[in-house]
């Protein structure tokens, strides 16, 4: 397989030194008491606002290798950003520092202008060796000899992706094509059931544990028989040669909280995702555990959470494994699934690494992964609105995949995550026919 180049911008470093006023003060602390953040601008993408902290003088300098903020550009990207920024022939990377509290009221926002500072990049050659273009202190507002310094360290480095494509709705049992520039190429495909007895064929397949994850859920599927709920719903992901490499399972129904059509946070739907047991033939192992929901008001988006299950066997509930991802997705508008260990829920880091090769970790602990010191961009999948027709679009990190079956675990992810837009529609709404059981679909 071959990656798609993709560039990434860093900046890292952050922090703010304020000299402290010649004027004493009646209480003798540094005059600049309230938060610092700043907004880091580049054209055509959204901006990121992040805290800045404020040290003294005296204190050393920063590591630069703590990222506070990163930019992932894809070729069209790069074209766009080469055609103009702010009246110069380069592009340039904005930072924009405040004091104060983050928001705004009425348009207006809360914090203080300290100063900006704007960094030209070159990103031509970007995509094959690391490029610095700021690394130390700057001066920052109006006044050069007294006004505030800015630490900060700006580069770019090649960011080496694999891009897959549904040509299809995850309903139609698509292929999956690897995209490379213009070309497409067929790598796996997809098999779709929301028939029950598929998930009982799938448990035929492990018998090598009686306490395995998937012997629970006969009783589940007896009490849940007569409820209103959406289940039994399963992807499978083939190499071309046929062989099973990874599946997506709904193993917990979605169904309306009490007095609602609404799957709730309280009580979400959830799938495992599966990768083969290399141990014993035809049998499979828990990798991830996906759960998903309705938020609340009617434009209530597509409440998503992923972990990593730790030892692949038992029931995998949440909470048994390590959260790696966590967000909220437009139900309307669509949007993406990310999991990136620098950009967790409300732009906090949730995991330095997810990166567990199914296939050669074996009986992989977390002790036991291979990456452990790698953060950063794991993989992105797009997700479209709700009733709309859907080719996700799955990017993953070179650097996490090094077999066909890591990339397949991953694929299946995004299906799954993609079938929860529909799983977790309003049960007031109708869903499509290939989405229901045979007998319901009259």
């Amino acid at each position: 397989m071959d990656p798609c180049s993709f560039v990434k911008v860093l900046v890292g470093g952050l922090a703010l030194r304020i000299p402290v006023s010649s004027k004493p003060t009646r209480t003798g602390v540094h005059p600049t008491t309230s938060p610092c953040f700043c907004e880091i601008r580049l054209p055509n993408l959204p901006p990121q606002t992040v805290v800045v902290p404020l040290i003294s003088p005296r204190s050393s300098d920063p590591d630069v290798h703590n990222i506070s903020a990163s930019f992932h550009l894809e070729q069209i990207e790069l074209k766009k950003l080469s055609s103009s920024c702010f009246g110069s022939s380069k592009p340039c990377l904005e930072i924009v520092v405040y004091a104060g509290r983050q928001g705004s009221t009425c348009g207006v926002s809360l914090g203080k202008l300290l100063g900006k500072f704007r960094v030209p990049l070159d990103l031509e050659g970007a995509h094959e060796k690391p490029i610095v273009f700021h690394s130390g202190w700057v001066s920052i507002g109006k006044s050069k000899l007294d006004g505030a310094q800015l630490h900060l360290n700006v580069r770019a480095q090649p960011d080496l992706r694999y891009v897959f494509q549904f040509d299809g709705e995850i309903g139609s049992s698509p292929q999956v094509f690897q995209i490379q520039g213009n070309i497409r190429q067929p790598i796996f495909s997809c098999k779709f059931s929301s028939d029950r007895s598929s998930r009982s064929r799938l448990m035929q397949h492990d018998s090598s544990n009686k306490k395995h994850w998937l012997c629970s859920l006969g009783n589940v599927q007896d009490r849940e028989r007569d409820r209103r709920e959406r289940k039994g719903w399963i992807v499978m992901i083939h190499d071309l040669s046929g062989s099973p490499v990874a599946a997506a399972s709904m193993v917990t129904p979605f169904v309306p909280s009490p007095g609602s059509d609404r799957v709730s946070r309280s009580n979400p739907g959830a799938w495992l995702i599966l990768r083969p047991d290399h141990r014993g033939e035809n049998s499979w192992r828990a990798w991830g555990r996906l759960e998903a929901w309705r938020e609340r008001g009617s434009g209530g988006g597509l409440g998503c959470k992923f972990e990593l299950v730790a030892d692949g066997g038992g029931l995998a509930r949440m909470g048994n494994g390590l959260l790696l991802a966590e967000s909220i997705i437009n139900a309307q508008k669509g949007g993406k699934f990310l999991i990136d260990s620098g950009h967790g829920k409300s732009g906090t880091p949730v995991s330095n690494s997810p990166a567990s090769t199914p296939r050669s970790s074996g009986d992989f602990s977390f002790s036991m992964w291979p990456y452990p010191s790698y953060g950063g961009f794991v993989m992105s999948s797009t997700v479209r609105g709700e009733r709309k027709c859907s080719k996700p679009t799955v990017q993953l990190a070179m650097r996490h995949v090094t077999c066909m079956e890591d990339a397949a675990v991953f694929v299946a992810l995004s299906a799954a995550v993609d079938l929860s837009m529909d799983a977790c529609q309003l049960f007031s709404r109708k869903l499509k026919k290939r989405l229901c059981h045979r007998k319901d679909r009259s």
